[in-house]
């Protein structure tokens, strides 16, 4: 939404939620085009923990030198249960306020955007962008972090198939997601697994293990399973029920973890995290606030965040029907 917004002086930017690669260009970009625009920026360091309290520092367009490839984020992140109290979010805009910030830029996941939606609500001018290597934030085709994370894990895969068929085994290997499907339905197309299992699909623990048996009958060497995080049963529990049915192939578990938020961000992240941070300065100059940046085909456009807040988004029946196909 748009509105009659004050001149902006000084801007907060902040990095919250699960790290994402991507987010330092994000940052990057923020503070050269704000810098741009003669606008003063404020780093907000360790998240919403750090807004609390006013763990700020200046940022010029030196400072965001050389941080293009590096992944992380250079002003770190934190969860805030402090944040999550009304005493917690008044004192968060006592600090912003007392610091000169006339609107502040939020990268970060479905959590970070209902921090900022709350931000919103107490009257303080927002912008959000999304930051999640999940990519289940409603409102934008693309997050800040997939592209790199996404690459890691098919790495990954590519490499435990070459033992997998070395020893004749299935490997289920599990991938970020808690409730979203996106990272493991995405890698299952383009890795070639038997099967993906994410949150809210209906495979029951019988059919993996038909569905692998199935393959070792059609004299394949290897099975692969790709398994979101959030399914149930738990990945080793899994294992240990198809190892029970005696379906040709022994079964190893690898749960991929952490290493998938790490990592020098592709160039397509690197890209979309400086469209990104670019935009919200801009909206921001626009009069636009209280909304998030997303990406529609190939624009950016303002979402307002209690869109983004109150949908959820669903992995594309699309690609369900793709890995179906081509799994066989």
């Amino acid at each position: 939404m748009a509105n009659e917004n004050k001149k902006i002086k000084t801007i907060g930017v902040m990095t919250s939620g699960g790290d994402a690669p991507g987010m330092n260009p994000f940052i990057r970009a923020v503070v050269r085009t704000a810098a741009a625009n003669d606008i003063r920026v404020l780093g907000i360091e360790e998240g919403y923990e750090g807004l609390i309290h006013g763990k700020f520092r200046e940022l010029g367009v030196r400072d965001v030198g050389g941080i293009l490839q590096r992944g992380g984020t250079i002003l770190q992140t934190a969860r805030s249960k402090e944040f999550r109290e009304p005493s917690g979010q008044r004192e968060a805009i006592r600090q912003m306020n007392n610091a000169g910030m006339d609107a502040v830029i939020i990268a970060g996941g479905d959590g970070s955007l209902h921090g900022a939606q709350m931000l919103e609500q107490k009257g303080f001018p927002i912008m959000g962008v999304p930051a999640s290597i999940d990519n289940d934030i409603y409102g934008t085709d693309m997050c800040i972090g997939v592209d790199t994370a996404l690459n890691t894990i098919v790495d990954a895969i590519d490499k435990i198939r070459d033992t997998a068929s070395s020893h004749n085994r299935a490997f289920l290997i599990e991938t970020m997601g808690r409730q979203s499907g996106y990272l493991a339905v995405q890698a299952g197309i383009v890795s070639g697994a038997e099967l993906v299992l994410f949150p809210g699909c209906n495979t029951q623990p019988d059919e993996v293990a038909a569905a692998i048996e199935n393959a070792y009958r059609r004299g394949k060497t290897h099975a692969i399973v790709v398994v979101a995080e959030g399914y149930t049963p738990h990945t080793n529990e899994l294992s240990s029920l198809i190892d029970a049915m005696e379906i040709g192939f022994t079964t190893r578990v690898t749960i991929l973890g952490h290493i998938q938020r790490g990592g020098k961000p592709t160039a397509f992240d690197r890209m979309l995290a400086s469209r990104f941070g670019v935009k919200a300065v801009e909206f921001l100059l626009e009069g636009h606030s209280n909304v998030m940046v997303g990406l529609d085909g190939r624009d950016m456009v303002p979402i307002p965040i209690d869109d983004v807040i109150a949908n959820v988004k669903e992995v594309s029946q699309d690609y369900l029907h793709m890995m179906s196909t081509l799994s066989r």
